[in-house]
């Protein structure tokens, strides 16, 4: 016996729909933005568990200052970025980080920076946070991008991970000429980089007066660098 036709949605209800879909895209819109954006290229896979889980702690340490819209981004792989949609559920994100995996490939820090640029057009963005272990690419380039960040009011924060001293000079360039802050840190200080994630959200999310509020030293080392 064939099923009975499925009931029809009304004008009225897709009407309803479409407002409410529109109302929250209008309250994402005025959240302050932070861009997220990992190296998930294949030396990060021993560390990228802690990642995830670091990255739920960030939007944590922001709960009772402001609801961040947060991007995901990464690269790995033959070429590939992903971009999110902007989200401000901490926990939507988290899960969508979880299905994140590993892949062998060369890094494409100019493309997200690049991207950057171009989402900072549109909307600002307060700041962008990336973490990675490797540079491939021309140190020229890289820091010339930064620059044009630096110009449009967006601020990189650049989290080392290892010792290699050619990435830490153009890391540190970049955080310079973009108006942010530079770190580095190991497997064995993973709370460290969670407490500077952490002051990097509230500076998003709040602004230089959220930071000056935390004497945490992760803190003054942001304050120390940003520029006034």
């Amino acid at each position: 016996m064939p099923k009975p036709p499925s009931r029809r949605s009304s004008a009225g209800e897709i009407d309803q729909f479409l407002q409410k879909s529109k109302a929250i895209a209008q309250v994402v819109e005025r959240q302050p933005r932070l861009m997220f954006a990992i190296d998930a290229t294949a030396s990060r896979q021993p560390t990228w568990d802690s990642a995830c889980h670091l990255q739920r702690e960030m939007f944590k340490a922001t709960s009772s200052i402001a609801t961040l819209a947060v991007q995901l981004c990464y690269y790995r792989g033959f070429n590939e970025f992903f971009a999110s949609r902007w989200l401000s559920d901490g926990e939507q994100l988290g899960q969508l980080m979880g299905r994140v995996y590993c892949e062998g490939g060369h890094t494409q820090i100019a493309r997200l920076l690049r991207h950057a640029l171009k989402e900072q057009r549109k909307s600002k963005v307060r700041a962008l946070v990336f973490i990675g272990d490797a540079m491939e690419e021309n140190p020229d380039t890289l820091c010339d991008l930064a620059g044009q960040c630096g110009l449009l009011q967006l601020p990189l924060f650049l989290f080392q991970e290892g010792n290699n001293r050619q990435v830490q000079k153009t890391f540190r360039n970049m955080a310079r000429l973009s108006g942010g802050a530079y770190a580095r840190f190991d497997t064995h200080s993973a709370h460290t980089l969670a407490a500077l994630l952490g002051a990097v959200a509230r500076y998003a999310a709040g602004g230089r007066a959220a930071l000056e509020k935390h004497t945490s030293d992760s803190a003054k080392l942001l304050l120390e660098q940003l520029k006034t």
